[in-house]
């Protein structure tokens, strides 16, 4: 890094400042992506939390670090890039220690990472204006949720929008700074063969799954206000269709790919009244077993007896373009699945005539399966003769490019990446306003609607896939959820 810069993590002693934010900006640190004076400040609570900050976030790294990744020579050397400073955001008088440290070099960059719930977004943009903290080279990082609805989110971006130019708000969404997602672009745009196979004539359907098997982890007043639709289709499921679904932009920037994005979004055929019931399934998971063990169901973990809050979410999607007229784009979500794991599955269609007999073997059509989660890879699966007999069998091979084994010392970290892009000023991999909006008016109705008919979601056991009816909305299509990470996901 070229520059000396300056990073506020306001929250700074909050779950995801702990467990994503300091992990991400020690890996920055020991690859020498930070110089000698640059600075990651952070807000703590009160002056009790700034004496043992330290001591708080050493045990987080050691915490949230991959196995060996912690060692106590980087450590002491990377705590001198780290500044607690006490501050309470709504108490303006409160924000004399931050305000003295910035202006000790008011030329450098400047970025505000607003790790703290939305409610309190222009609080803190307001008295960031009035200690005159925001120059011409501060930018701010906003972590989602963007509001709750259509109408808050708008309330939100122009609460924002008053105090920083639209170029310098950088709304993150961490599944955008994957590695794998940004080869997702590398394997459409730079590659003839998958370029041309990239539609309607080629693909039977997409399928976009975002499956963990945690409950609630502390978050149940936020989760049973928003649920699943808001917490995950709204933003990381959406964002992973725009990238897969987008034409080509004319270049990589921030701008070009945004557009393509927001033109997706744009084209999301709406679901409404009758449709929704046609198109989603929600559910709720009950007790059931997870690794042998049991797991108690959402209202055990809620202390709640009537709480109707989706866990589970599974969407057939139409895109009505001329890339995508007719394939279905299945969306699907869930707390206490039965396996940890994020995949894009791009399933081609089935060959026009069989040239061989039944007896070879049951074809099978091609997938490209791209993993985001636990590990990161890209795999093609095609039929081809099976060498340990003599006979004529066919049966499905995977051509398998696994990162961490190509890439010797791969270690993807999204935070790491996207923080450093806001620090660089490219906001290629953040989202835009409009797509915030044009998010929330596909998610509304559905919502809306929901509500309206009052009907409880449907009830799946911990440690599986979900509800039966999720099976059933692709099997109506003569389809089925592919599962393709369960035997590798955890």
């Amino acid at each position: 890094m070229a520059k000396a810069f300056d990073i506020v993590i306001f929250g700074g002693v909050g779950d995801l400042a702990l467990r994503k934010l300091v992990p991400a900006w020690y890996r920055g640190f020991k690859e020498g992506k930070l110089t000698d004076d640059s600075r990651v400040i952070v807000t703590c609570r009160n002056i009790e939390a700034v004496e043992g900050y330290f001591e708080t976030a050493a045990s987080a790294l050691q915490q949230h670090l991959s196995e060996g990744e912690f060692e106590v020579e980087i450590w002491n050397a990377f705590r001198s890039f780290l500044f607690p400073v006490a501050l309470d955001i709504s108490d303006l008088n409160s924000w004399q220690q931050l305000q003295q440290l910035m202006n000790e070099d008011k030329e450098r960059i400047r970025v505000f990472y607003l790790a703290i719930p939305p409610a309190i977004f222009g609080v803190c943009c307001g008295n960031l204006k009035k200690n005159k903290l925001i120059s011409i080279k501060s930018r701010v990082v906003v972590e989602k949720p963007i509001g709750y609805d259509a109408v808050s989110a708008a309330s939100i971006n122009k609460e924002i929008s008053g105090y920083f130019k639209e170029e310098n708000i950088y709304r993150i969404d961490h599944y955008l700074g994957k590695e794998t997602v940004q080869n997702l672009m590398s394997l459409r745009f730079t590659n003839l063969i998958f370029e041309q196979l990239w539609n309607s004539s080629s693909i039977d359907n997409v399928q976009i799954s975002i499956s963990e098997t945690v409950g609630l982890e502390g978050r149940a007043g936020f989760y049973n206000e928003a649920g699943a639709l808001r917490d995950m289709i709204q933003n990381h499921l959406l964002q992973l269709l725009c990238l897969v679904a987008m034409e080509s932009p004319n270049k990589i920037s921030a701008k070009s790919i945004q557009t393509e994005k927001i033109k997706v979004l744009e084209s999301l055929r709406p679901i409404t009244l009758s449709d929704v019931k046609e198109h989603t399934v929600r559910g709720q998971y009950v007790a059931g077993s997870y690794n042998g063990e049991l797991v108690s169901g959402y209202l055990e973990e809620l202390n709640s007896a009537n709480s109707t809050t989706e866990t589970f979410v599974a969407i057939r999607a139409y895109i009505d373009n001329w890339r995508w007229s007719k394939v279905p784009f299945y969306l699907r979500t869930g707390k206490r699945m039965k396996s940890r794991c994020a995949e894009i599955i791009i399933q081609f269609k089935d060959v026009s005539h069989r040239v061989y007999a039944d007896s070879v073997g049951q074809l099978e059509p091609n997938r490209l399966i791209i993993r985001l989660q636990p590990d990161e890879l890209i795999q093609l699966t095609m039929m081809s003769k099976n060498l340990e007999t003599t006979d004529m069998k066919l049966q499905p091979a995977t051509l398998n490019l696994n990162f961490s084994d190509t890439y010797k010392g791969f270690k993807s970290d999204a935070y790491k990446r996207l923080m450093l892009d806001a620090v660089k000023g490219d906001s290629s991999l953040f989202i835009h306003r409009d797509e915030v909006k044009y998010a929330w008016a596909w998610i509304d109705p559905i919502i809306d609607t929901w509500k309206v008919s009052k009907s409880a979601p449907q009830l799946y056991r911990a440690g599986t896939w979900g509800p039966e009816e999720s099976d059933e909305l692709l099997q109506k299509d003569g389809r089925q959820w592919f599962n393709a990470g369960e035997s590798v996901c955890k």
